[in-house]
C-alpha cells in the first residue's frame, strides 16, 4: 500500500475507516464528511436493492451500528488515491453484539469491500460502497 503521507485524501480516507471502525462517536465522524455527501451502498446480500443515504442517515446508521455490533474492523489491504477520489480494498469483520436475524450474538459477519470516495474541500462528499459478504450463516 502507498504510504499515507504521499496524497492528502489518501491518509484521511483510511482514518475515517479507523473511526467507523472503532464506532467512533457522531462528532468525530462529521469531521470526515462534506454536509452534502451521499454514500450508496450497492446491492448485496444485507441491502438486496441497495441504497443511498444522505449525511443524517449516514450518521444514524453509525448510531445503528453501535447497537448491532460488540465490534468491527477494517482492514486495508489496498489504496490508490488521483485528485479528489480514493479507492480502498478493505476486510471487513463485525462481531454482532445482539442477534441478527439468524444469526447469535457473538457471530462474526466478514466482508470483502471496494470503497470510492469522492472528496470535496477535504471531505468525503461521496461514498460508493461494493459490498461482498461471506455466507451469512
Amino acid at each position: 500500500m502507498r504510504s499515507l503521507d504521499e496524497h492528502p485524501n489518501l491518509g484521511t480516507a483510511v482514518r475515517y475507516h479507523e473511526a467507523v471502525a472503532r464506532l467512533a462517536a457522531l462528532e468525530e465522524l462529521e469531521r470526515f464528511l462534506h454536509p452534502d455527501m451521499v454514500h450508496t451502498q450497492l446491492p448485496n446480500s444485507l441491502f438486496p436493492r441497495g441504497l443511498e443515504r444522505d449525511l443524517a442517515a449516514t450518521l444514524a446508521a453509525s448510531t445503528q451500528a453501535r447497537t448491532l455490533l460488540a465490534g468491527q474492523q477494517y482492514e486495508v489491504i489496498n489504496a490508490v488515491a488521483s485528485g479528489d477520489q480514493v479507492a480502498l480494498e478493505v476486510k471487513w469483520s463485525g462481531t454482532l453484539a445482539v442477534p441478527f436475524g439468524e444469526l447469535p450474538t457473538g457471530h462474526v459477519m466478514r466482508a470483502h469491500i471496494a470503497a470510492f470516495l469522492e472528496f470535496r474541500d477535504g471531505k468525503i462528499i461521496a461514498q460508493r460502497n461494493y459490498d461482498c459478504y461471506e455466507p451469512l450463516a
